[in-house]
């Protein structure tokens, strides 16, 4: 069957399948993902491949032109030379793999060329960074003009979704999130990997990206060269990953890309926000374009800003002055997996147990919504602390606890609450009952809202078991 056919049997909409469309084709053609996307845009246009590459490498003539300047003399008013740092004779290496190397330099000398002559976007002028420097260091090492059509095929189908997907400011949906995707999915059509390695890889760059703001509003000196070159590395660790070793997902890459668009919204209006406040004393400003603000203006701001580095300040000072010294700065071991997912709720029970009085025989276990999806871990821990007591390291205990639970006939109800953060635990034992209500959080610590038959108790018990308990 052409892969025409199978889009049609699959009721795809040929002509504008999704990535995750395109990588299904492709495993069923036995087609690479690069043939399948060139052979869409053959069949849609009437065009050759030829006809098609000839098209790619035009869109990218302008962007390797900035990149071009960005290694030879560019200099950038948030990036310096970083361009010609690393591209110079004895330049340093951020990794050893020569390519990968070439990579990361070219896509910060492009944001160098950006600010130049700019860049034809994409997602936005972030991801066309990371797109120029794969497809410049692509065309010196290799010659392979089919192996190239792929690749810039598999980077402007990717990157025309995050094109559409970027409604707002947001580096998740440009430099750094749809460049590492791009170029994970790019490594992978390079090795020749197998339409599902390339759709695990999206899948394992994506992640860490998801609502990053931009750097912010790309105003910050230096910021943004981590955003892309790390989108880069990124991409490399997540295609090695999904090619060469076991590591599972199971998350299709059209439900996180999905996923990505809308935290993207909710990130620009809840996030950035945050870091245009704390960023902002840091912006870099245009003598030229201040003169045209008032002086009772530019004095306002200025001791805004002020107020904000003392804030700061103030509230890393607090940080500092609750963090755990070097010589004892970690918890309990977790098993599970999170200190937060597992961690946290486990310690809750833990609490109740020593609470209640007698053998336990009911266990009510209710959990907000994100620890509620996430019971398949929890809830093994909470059994093991609120039956027995067991701490958040018994790794045997945590294992065996739901057998154990059914073998004492302790009766166990878990239920989704609508309060946020919300961890709560009840035990019904022959002597006496318990309740622990807690707001969970990280590190296996967990703020006390409220404990039956009393809260100093609880607290006095979490202290004695080495549970942080921590203010409000």
């Amino acid at each position: 069957m052409t892969i025409a056919e199978i889009a049609a049997k699959n009721e795809y909409n040929y002509g504008h399948m999704t990535i995750g469309e395109c990588i299904a084709v492709a495993a069923e053609s036995g087609m690479t993902v690069g043939e399948a996307i060139l052979t869409e845009a053959c069949d849609v246009t009437g065009k050759s491949k030829e006809e098609i590459a000839a098209s790619m490498e035009e869109a990218f003539g302008h962007n390797l032109c900035a990149a071009k300047i960005g290694v030879e003399d560019g200099s950038s008013f948030l990036l310096g030379s970083v361009g010609q740092d690393l591209t110079r004779e004895n330049a340093p290496m951020i990794v050893e793999d020569a390519f990968v190397n070439k990579i990361v330099a070219y896509t910060l000398a492009a944001q160098v060329g950006n600010h130049s002559i700019g860049l034809r976007p994409c997602a936005g002028t972030g991801d066309s960074c990371p797109y120029t420097g794969f497809v410049k260091a692509l065309k010196e090492d290799y010659d392979d003009a089919d192996l190239i059509a792929r690749i810039m095929a598999v980077i402007l189908k990717i990157g025309g979704e995050f094109r559409i997907g970027k409604a707002t400011t947001g580096c998740n949906m440009e430099g750094f999130g749809a460049g590492a995707a791009a170029t994970a999915a790019a490594f992978v059509e390079l090795a020749g990997g197998e339409p599902s390695q390339m759709e695990t890889a999206m899948v394992l760059a994506l992640s860490p990206t998801i609502s990053v703001p931009c750097t912010p509003r790309v105003l910050v000196p230096g910021l943004c060269a981590t955003h892309i070159g790390g989108g880069i590395l990124i991409a490399r660790l997540a295609s090695q990953l999904a090619m060469y070793t076991t590591v599972p997902t199971n998350v299709p890459i059209d439900v996180m890309i999905a996923m990505a668009a809308q935290c993207h919204l909710a990130s620009a209006k809840h996030i950035v926000p945050i870091t245009i406040d704390y960023m902002e004393p840091f912006f870099k400003h245009n003598e030229k374009v201040d003169a045209y603000i008032s002086d009772e203006i530019k004095a306002e701001e200025q001791a805004r800003q002020q107020a904000l580095i003392r804030k700061a300040t103030e509230e890393s000072r607090q940080l500092a002055n609750k963090s755990n010294p070097i010589t004892a700065p970690f918890g309990e071991a977790v098993v599970g997996g999170s200190s937060l997912g597992v961690g946290s709720p486990t310690n809750c029970a833990r609490i109740a147990h020593f609470l209640a009085k007698g053998e336990v025989k009911k266990v009510k276990i209710e959990l907000y919504a994100e620890m509620f999806a996430r019971r398949a871990i929890n809830v093994p821990g909470i059994l093991m602390a609120a039956v027995d007591g067991h701490g958040t390291s018994n790794a045997e205990a945590y294992r065996d606890s739901l057998d154990v639970a059914r073998q004492k006939g302790v009766e166990v109800e878990i239920l989704e609450i609508p309060e946020h953060s919300i961890q709560r635990v009840t035990i019904e034992a022959t002597e006496g009952n318990s309740m622990v209500e807690s707001v969970n959080s990280g590190g296996a610590r967990l703020i006390l809202k409220d404990a039956y038959p009393s809260v100093e108790r609880a607290r006095e018990i979490a202290k004695e078991l080495n549970i942080v308990i921590i203010d409000e």
